[in-house]
């Protein structure tokens, strides 16, 4: 039996991406820090769709996490054939005022934890007939982003990353897609304590995780190297392509001050 393995699959984008996927009869494995939250969708995905659904309640954030969930998932015999690397937050204002710890905290999260689980999990995806790995990145990583500096920064690792891993397993069994999402209607403003001028800013042009996580499945299964999630954010990222970086970083700046 095999199964479809989602890391912050409480809430938010990644909570729709297992829906999304129950909805299509995958089999799941739900990793998150809410062991409460993670209870509740099992159960209800379950009942719901007659799939197979466990769950393991860690801190993703911390060191060793990923060999945790992968040992879990060796020592149940869980056979992953979709990683879906979703796990991350942001931190929103100057560099200058954040503390180290929550700066080496998401940077853990968002990178470290999300390489540790490609490499520990890529032997098991190659034995698979056909197997995916979706990694979250952001429309953030295409510029930077003064006021979500590190934040961009952390994205911009995870979409390199995944264009490279991906040329490296061409001819393998291992899909690997990186999907940037824009402005989502999820709880990462609130975490990432984003200014007012920026979330009135984002409101207008809000996708709902169910939009995005839909977008994002069709194209991991279509095998597409990277997907920016909505016509907006795509013209965003082919203007961050196109103009003087100085022009972006000063708009860009101004909406997190």
């Amino acid at each position: 039996m095999t199964y479809a393995l989602i890391t912050g699959a409480s809430k938010g984008i990644g909570k729709a991406i297992a829906e999304e996927l129950a909805n299509r009869k995958y089999n799941l494995l739900l990793v998150a820090r809410s062991g409460d939250e993670l209870k509740k969708i099992a159960a209800n995905l379950s009942e719901k769709h007659q799939i197979k659904v466990e769950y393991l309640a860690i801190d993703l954030s911390i060191n060793d996490s990923a060999n945790q969930v992968y040992h879990w998932c060796e020592n149940n015999n869980y056979q992953v054939h979709i990683l879906i690397n979703n796990a991350g937050y942001g931190l929103s204002g100057f560099f200058k005022l954040s503390s180290i710890n929550d700066n080496m905290n998401m940077m853990l999260l968002n990178m470290n934890t999300l390489v540790q689980m490609c490499q520990l999990f890529l032997p098991m995806l190659n034995q698979q007939k056909q197997a995916y790995i979706l990694n979250i990145a952001s429309t953030a990583a295409y510029q930077a982003v003064p006021g979500l500096s590190l934040y961009a920064a952390t994205k911009a690792f995870v979409l390199n990353f995944s264009r490279g891993l991906r040329h490296e397993l061409l001819g393998s069994s291992v899909s690997v897609t990186s999907v940037s999402p824009g402005a989502t209607d999820t709880g990462f403003a609130f975490r990432a304590k984003v200014g007012e001028k920026a979330l009135k800013a984002a409101e207008k042009l809000n996708m709902t995780p169910e939009q995005v996580a839909k977008i994002a499945l069709n194209g991991m299964f279509a095998k597409k190297a990277e997907i920016v999630t909505g016509f907006v954010n795509q013209l965003g990222v082919f203007f961050a392509w196109l103009l003087p970086k100085s022009i972006l970083e000063r708009v860009a700046g101004n909406l997190y001050k």
